[in-house]
This record gives C-alpha cells, structure tokens and sequence, in this order.
C-alpha cells in the first residue's frame, strides 16, 4: 500500500496545499477576529471543504479526458466570461462576478485553468511548433482572447495573470530567445515610462540590447523595438484615460507617502504590519494591526500581513518556503512528465501561482502596485480557493501519470 502510494499519490504537493490553506484559514480567523466578520471564517472553511473535492476530482479525472475536454471547457468558460459582462455583478468597480442571494462566484478564476489547459492541448500536438508564426499567433490568442474579456471587466490584475502565465509556457514550448525578449521589452520600457525620462530611455537602451543580442532578423528586431518604443510613449495616455482609482494606485505605488489617508494607506499599514512583527511576531491574535483593523478587509489582498505581524520573519518565511517548495514540485512534475500535454500544463500552473505570489507579497511589502491579486489558498474567496486546489490536483494527477506518453 505504501509503494503504491508512492508511487501514484503526490504526497509532497498534497500536504504543501494543506499547509498553504491551514494557514490561510488561521489568517482570515485572526483577521477577522475583531473585525465583526466572523461569517468571513466559516464561508471559507467551507469553501476550503469543496476546494479538497475539486482537488480530488482533478486528481483522479482520467488525464486521457481531461486533455479532450480542454478545448471544449476553454470555450465554454469564454462563454461564461461574455456572459458575465452582461449579467454579472459589480464589486469593487470590476463586473466580474455572478451572485445570487449571499452566494457568488467569479469566472476569471475558473477560465485561468481552462486557458492553461487549453494552451497545454494545442502545444502537445505533434504538428505544433512555436517556430512557425501561425501556430505562435494562435498561442497568442488562446491567451489573449479571455485576458481581453478580463480587462474589459475591468479586472486589470487577473488579465496580467493570464499574460504572465504565458511567457513560461512559451518558454517551454521551444519559443526562441527572440519572442521571449520581443514580449518582454515592451513590458520593461512601459514600466521604466513610469518612473520617469531616465528610467524610460535605461529601459529602452536594455530592451534594444536584448533585441539585439537575440535577433532573428535585423526587421524583426526593427519592429519589436519599435513597438516598444510606442508603447513607451503612450504610456503617460494611457494613464490619463485610467480610471481615478488606478491612477492613484500607481502615484502611491511610485509615491506611498503621496496619499497617506486615501489610496497609500493599506501600503503603509501593511509594511508596518509586516516589519513590526520582528523576528517571531507578536503572537497569535496580537497583532496590533491586524487586530485594531487598521488595514480593511485585511483578510482579502492582504492576507499575507497577518503571518507576519503575529509570527514575524518565521511566519512570513514559512509561507515563502511552502510556496516556492510547491512551485519546484511543480516544475519537476513537468520535467518528469513524459506527456507533452501534462508538462505544459504544470509550467502554465507553476505560471499561476508564481505571478499570484510574487505580485501579492509584493503589494503588501510595498514594492509593487496594488493591483488587486489575491494570494492563492490564503486570500479569503471561495472560487480562488476551489480554483487555486483543483489546479493542485492536476498537478497530481500529472505526477501519478507521468510515465505515460
């Protein structure tokens, strides 16, 4: 029985979850302690009940099937995405939920798995080749057509999970050094655009560098530079035409003490929270921060203040640990897999979760934008987390199944 689930069973991803979401329901119950949203807990107690179910599910779904369905489940949830433009409810100024009575759900995270399997179907198929422009241009828009629903919702932070995901998966797919740099460089020029003339034209000089060094062509790079360049110069438009709120996320990104009492302030109470628990933190359910409720529904976007208020460096680098211990399992499960379906869709998932991460800690630490991304298996919500643990199982079901082609 042992050898067997050895075998089969990914133990190590399955406790790695575990932990993750242990932790998460011990932050939201001491986040919302005092905070007068005690239903907050037991919703995502429950919530944590159907994600094991879904997990479960991805993990024993015959992987034969599964591959089958991923086209099919990708056009149904862009389906639900147009659908939800339509019907769907407004929160937090995004039209990105439907929501009956008290109960809701939000689609976006349901379509980020079928998009990363969907990808994963069309890149195992022996005739795709990411060296041929057509099939790069429908990977392209496997990923670009739902972030596109996405943003029109508008839900800027989960449209730049779906794009972020794309990158490893190109990278696994054999997509030459040339692309990679000619999708990262208008990324690198419109983020220095932020910061200034310097900053613009260092990141312009390195994004023509890299175009440089990994030319196919000289008009390739001709044009990828100068994409770059355009996108570079319209930044500053297209941040007049932002709505007011994300203008302000950004001043107070580039400027916290800009706006300490408005948009500024979960960022600075979030950083006091984190660097005033110390080596050991203050103790369960003493944080002053998290228990005086000084940063709002603390128990949403930053979740991650409360291990490290209340159990200060430690906490903090438990989390850090489990999070980066689950995303080399999955990357070895995608090394080990011998199905090209199954080891692009770990990297897509491994994707996932990295940008999730790195983009929530880095909101709370104060050296990213707030942009709104939760932090999978910690931030409170029912479809992340069900979303967040059903892509587990795959993992899962990837490992049990990676000796088969």
């Amino acid at each position: 029985m042992f050898e067997y689930l050895k075998e089969y069973f990914d133990l190590k991803g399955f406790i790695l979850c575990l932990v993750l979401v242990a932790i998460g329901l011990v932050s939201i119950y001491s986040a919302t302690y005092d905070a007068g949203a005690a239903a907050t807990f037991d919703k995502q107690l429950i919530w944590a009940g159907a994600g094991t179910a879904a997990l479960l599910l991805a993990a024993f779904f015959p992987m034969k099937t599964l591959q089958r369905l991923a086209f099919p489940s990708y056009v149904f949830m862009l389906g639900v995405l147009l659908v939800v433009l339509v019907v769907g409810k407004t929160i937090s100024g995004s039209k990105s939920w439907f929501g009956v009575g008290g109960l809701g759900g939000q689609p976006s995270e349901f379509a980020k798995v079928a998009t990363v399997l969907a990808l994963a179907a069309f890149l195992s198929r022996t005739t795709t080749s990411l060296s041929n422009v057509r099939h790069l241009i429908i990977t392209m828009g496997i990923v670009f057509v739902p972030m596109i629903f996405v943003l029109a919702q508008p839900d800027l932070g989960t449209s730049i999970v779906f794009f972020m995901m794309l990158l490893p998966i190109l990278y696994w797919g054999g997509a030459s050094n040339f692309v990679l740099a000619a999708i990262l460089s208008p990324m690198i020029v419109a983020a220095g655009a932020l910061f200034g003339t310097f900053a613009f034209l260092f990141t312009l000089l390195l994004a023509a560098v890299m175009l440089y060094l990994t030319r196919e062509n000289r008009f390739a790079a001709a044009v990828a530079f100068s994409v770059s360049l355009a996108i570079g110069l319209s930044v500053q438009a297209v941040y007049d035409r932002l709505p007011a709120y994300q203008q302000k996320r950004i001043a107070t990104f580039l400027n916290p003490d800009l706006d300490p009492r408005g948009a500024g302030y979960n960022v600075l109470q979030s950083k006091v929270a984190i660097g005033s628990g110390g080596v050991f933190g203050k103790g369960y359910l003493q944080g002053t921060q998290t228990q005086l409720n000084f940063i709002p529904e603390q128990w949403t976007d930053f979740i991650f203040c409360v291990p490290g208020e209340e159990f200060g460096f430690v906490g903090a680098s438990v989390v850090l640990v489990c999070f980066t211990a689950l995303l080399l399992h999955g990357l070895k499960i995608a090394h080990l897999s011998k199905n090209k379906f199954a080891s692009a869709a770990s990297v897509g998932i491994v994707g996932v979760f990295g940008t999730h991460m790195l983009i929530n800690i880095g909101m709370s630490m104060g050296i990213l934008p707030v942009i709104g991304i939760p932090l999978p298996f910690l931030s409170y919500g029912g479809s992340a987390l069900i979303a967040n643990m059903a892509m587990v199982g795959l993992l899962m079901n990837f490992y049990a199944n990676r000796k088969e082609h």
